[in-house]
Formats: structure tokens, sequence, C-alpha cells
């Protein structure tokens, strides 16, 4: 009879102490990370197009080239890792190195009016603002988790399941952090 009563019990308990809202809580955060790998992916799909425009005009640049493809592999590579981190770190490395591929536009001016090169840069630019948001949902779904996690009685329930806080999509290298510098 007793363990009758703890079978019931049990789940109003678990109800009661956060169980199902550290897991929709923590599925809300995984699925917003997908987003920012759907976005990351989706900016190293854009990049080779963007390359191969640009070295139609600008041959003598070969290290950005180099520089760049070094930046996408990176990229592709943390994507398929999923650390949070890594992401983070190698979307800053290609974000430099599109700076200064994107700087060579200035020395070209039938760069700058050739539609597939115009095109690419406004893709490369919507793509630029759904990182950003994704990031934002992100940080936003994992602040919202581990708050709660640390808020009783949830701790204690997260203790117990093992739940523990998420990382935030966050630069780590401080020299990341600054603007890239383009010199001719």
């Amino acid at each position: 009879m007793k363990s009758k009563w703890i079978a019931l019990a049990l789940p109003v308990l678990l109800s009661a102490c956060g169980y199902n809202t550290i897991q929709t809580m923590d599925e809300a955060a995984a699925a917003s990370k997908q987003q920012i790998e759907v976005q990351l992916q989706r900016r190293a799909d854009l990049v080779p197009n963007l390359v191969e425009t640009v070295k139609g005009y600008a041959k003598q640049e070969e290290t950005i080239f180099t520089e760049v493809a070094k930046a996408r592999a990176g990229l592709a590579g943390a994507v398929q890792g999923g650390n949070i981190a890594e992401m983070a770190n190698a979307n800053q490395a290609m974000t430099g190195a599109l700076g200064r591929l994107l700087a060579i536009s200035e020395a070209y001016p039938q760069l700058k009016s050739d539609q597939n090169f115009l095109r690419l840069q406004d893709e490369l630019t919507g793509t630029e603002n759904r990182i950003a948001v994704a990031r934002t949902d992100y940080n936003n779904a994992v602040r919202d988790y581990n708050a709660y996690i640390r808020r009783f009685p949830a701790v204690l329930t997260a203790k117990v399941t093992g739940a523990g806080s998420r990382e935030y999509f966050e630069v780590t290298n401080a020299a990341n952090r600054e603007a890239p510098a383009v010199k001719f």
C-alpha cells in the first residue's frame, strides 16, 4: 500500500519540483544552439562562392583567399564538433577573414558593380543578421535555463537528474573582439 502511494505521489512531486520545466528549457536551449549551427553552416557554404567571385578580379590577393579558406574549414569543423566555444571562436576568425576579403572590393571598382558579388555580399549580410539573432536567442535560452536550475526547488531536481548549466555563445579570445585591420 505504501509503495502505491509513493508511485502516485512521485509524479506530483516531480512536477512540483520543476523536472518538466528543466527539460523544456534544456530543449529550448538545444534548439537555439542548433539554429546557430544552421546559420554558421549557411555562412560557410556561401563563402566559396564569394571567394571565387573576388578571385576573378583580384588574382594577386592569394594570401587572403588562403586565410578565408582556412577560416571556413575551421568554422565548418567547429559546427560539426558542436562545441559552442569553438563555434564562437571559429565564427570570429571567419569574420576577420571575410572583413579583409570584402575590403578588397574597395581596390577593385569593377568588382563592386558585379551583380554576383553584390548578391553574395547581401546574402552574407543577411546571414550575419541571422547569426546575431540566433546567438541572442540561444544566450537568452541559456540564461533562462541556467537561472532556473539554480533556484529552489529546481536546484534539487537539477542535482538529482544531473542537469548542469550550459555555456553561453561568446568569444573567449579578447583579440578576436577587435575589428580586423585591412591594409593594402
